[in-house]
């Protein structure tokens, strides 16, 4: 598969001068195996680099959903929670005061993940292909359902969200940025929005309306239901900018992956970019896979995701050209050779398929297994 088969072009890599700073962020389950996978091979992709990538790594190991559970009730979670998603937060917008443009981050607790990103504003971005055509889902994680705070009495927990005209009109405006960079010739054939508008009086669809008219373009807006069967029916024509809400796009996202871009999650990463005051710029690349604790310590967690996002780290904000297409290469003579950890139906641990990897790694400039150590703390 081509690297355009599961990412877009993204960001424009970083210069060359210099020393890109790399954020990490690792939580518990599988998160420390991986966030070694990450910091190996992106050291093996910027070999070629005399300055080496600095990483900034987060002092705090956050808490996954599984490594709540047994430490404390709803109240204590609750509060440990709030912890991990302030420190997280702080820890992004530092990145971003000092200038810089990425960091990897293993899974973590979910409310703790959202609670950040609606303060920071984030929007999840997926370019998906199939031949010839092309599927740009952004979904808005700044607002909605799973944004929502908490409140817990005997017997019942409420949980408050809010909707936005702001928010929705800058996810509406970075949607239209990304979509005429991944398409470079403009042309945007179909612009969708899946919500459940009807459940806010119609206050949402007269803003997307007002937004549409100012900005010049069409917007149909539909209930994800509707999304779904015209999905089922008709397909949906090339070039759709599909910007969802996170509760179906979340359940969603198998499922266009497997209409267009015929990946598993395991082996996917995505990115998550900030649109909000003090953190925009910051874009976080992240698996596409959960925590994965039953997994943790055995060297069995499945690392083709971690590998890409190390590729994507490298070459868009280090400046190390061809790093995708060079990994992705790699990624195919692994399968060709059948070397796979256990949920691919393998028999490889996490170690050996990325020594693999290292091994049959063509960069051109980049000794090959380089040992050069990454920079910095």
């Amino acid at each position: 598969m081509t690297p355009a088969a599961h990412q877009g072009t993204g960001p424009a890599p970083v210069p060359g001068a210099g020393q890109p700073a790399i954020g990490l962020a690792v939580g518990r389950g599988t998160g420390p195996e991986l966030a070694a996978v990450f910091e190996r091979v992106l050291r093996v992709l910027t070999a070629a680099r005399p300055t080496g990538v600095r990483i900034v790594r987060s002092p705090r190991l956050y808490h996954s959903y599984v490594s709540l559970r047994p430490l404390a009730g709803p109240a204590g979670i609750q509060d440990l929670t709030g912890q991990d998603a302030e420190h997280y937060e702080r820890f992004c917008r530092d990145l971003a005061d000092a200038g810089t443009t990425a960091v990897f981050r293993t899974a973590i607790n979910a409310q703790s993940l959202y609670l950040v990103r609606h303060r920071l504003r984030a929007v999840k971005v997926d370019l998906l292909r199939e031949g010839e055509t092309s599927l740009l889902l952004v979904r808005d994680q700044a607002q909605g359902f799973y944004t929502g705070e908490n409140r817990h009495t005997p017997g019942e927990v409420v949980r408050t969200m809010a909707f936005s005209r702001e928010t929705t009109e800058a996810v509406v405006r970075h949607a239209l940025e990304r979509a005429r960079r991944e398409w470079p010739d403009g042309r945007i054939d179909r612009i969708v929005m899946a919500y459940k508008f009807h459940l806010l009086d119609g206050a949402f669809d007269a803003w997307v309306a007002d937004i549409a008219e100012r900005l010049g373009i069409r917007i149909e807006v539909f209930q994800p239901d509707t999304v779904n069967r015209n999905l089922i029916t008709h397909g949906l024509p090339d070039r759709t900018l599909l910007i969802a809400g996170n509760e179906w796009a979340d359940i969603m996202h198998v499922v266009l992956l497997d209409r267009f871009g015929a990946q598993r999650q395991e082996s996917r990463c995505t990115e998550n970019v900030y649109l909000g005051p003090g953190a925009a710029g910051l874009v976080e690349y992240q698996t596409v896979h959960g925590s994965a604790d039953d997994l943790a310590g055995r060297d069995l967690v499945n690392p083709v995701a971690t590998l890409r996002a190390a590729a994507l780290v490298a070459e868009r904000h280090a400046a190390v050209s061809g790093a995708v297409g060079a990994v992705e290469t790699a990624l195919a003579v692994l399968d060709d050779k059948g070397v796979h950890t256990p949920d691919l139906g393998g028999r490889h641990s996490t170690t050996a398929v990325v020594d693999a990897l290292v091994d049959v790694l063509d960069l051109p400039g980049a000794p090959t297994g380089s040992t050069t150590p990454v920079g910095g703390p």
